[in-house]
């Protein structure tokens, strides 16, 4: 395939990866700097490293090394992270896809079509992760169980405590949970008509979490 074919369908994927997918989904611009700048940069030092003498392997050791230094240097959540080496793939497809042919292309599309479905706001959607801290230190995790999902409505699935200070009663957990789903209340308003209320469902103890721990 011509090395310039896979510029332009490197440009075209990382556009729609950033504009398309990233940025309406997670609204943060700084990062949509950094996946473009990241892509072309890699597609331009792999497509100079594949037509010089240097080894191919040796430029993309550097390009590891980069990258890490590059997450180290502020926090990203873990479907950025997915963005980040996302981008920074495609550059490599588009700079070394040459003897690849239509295998360049066809992965080019795969990640696209991947990072669509996987951060798709609709899989998962009741599934939620958060670190919650409680103005009361609870030991007991049966305890602790009930005390989140009155105080978030939700199912607890797995929690992990993460400090638990006596002195100044106080609680940090990480809470993997999920929305309840909301029962329809079918009630009388007076007139004769039925009147139908939403309420979500409250969380009880559940002594499998607790013995799974």
């Amino acid at each position: 395939m011509n090395q310039l074919m896979l510029y332009a369908v490197d440009l075209v994927a990382v556009t729609i990866l950033t504009f398309a997918l990233y940025f309406p989904r997670h609204r943060r611009r700084d990062l949509v700097v950094a996946y473009l700048g990241v892509n072309v940069g890699v597609l331009a030092v792999s497509a100079t490293l594949s037509a010089s003498a240097v080894a191919a392997g040796l430029g993309l050791g550097l390009f590891g090394v980069l990258s890490i230094i590059r997450l180290r240097s502020s926090e990203l959540s873990q479907h950025e992270v997915a963005y980040y080496f996302a981008s920074l793939a495609l550059g490599l497809l588009g700079g070394l896809g040459t003897s690849a042919g239509w295998l360049g292309l066809a992965g080019s599309g795969l990640i696209l079509l991947v990072m669509a479905l996987a951060d798709h706001p609709r899989l998962f959607s009741r599934h939620h992760s958060q670190l919650v801290v409680l103005d009361r230190a609870i030991a007991d995790q049966q305890e602790l169980v009930v005390h989140l999902e009155q105080l978030l409505g939700a199912r607890v699935h797995t929690l992990s405590v993460q400090r638990l200070d006596l002195v100044n009663d106080a609680t940090w957990v990480d809470v993997r949970y999920s929305e309840a789903r909301r029962l329809p209340i079918v009630t009388d308003d007076g007139t004769g008509a039925p009147t139908t209320l939403h309420q979500g469902t409250t969380g009880s103890a559940r002594p499998e979490l607790a013995a799974a721990r």
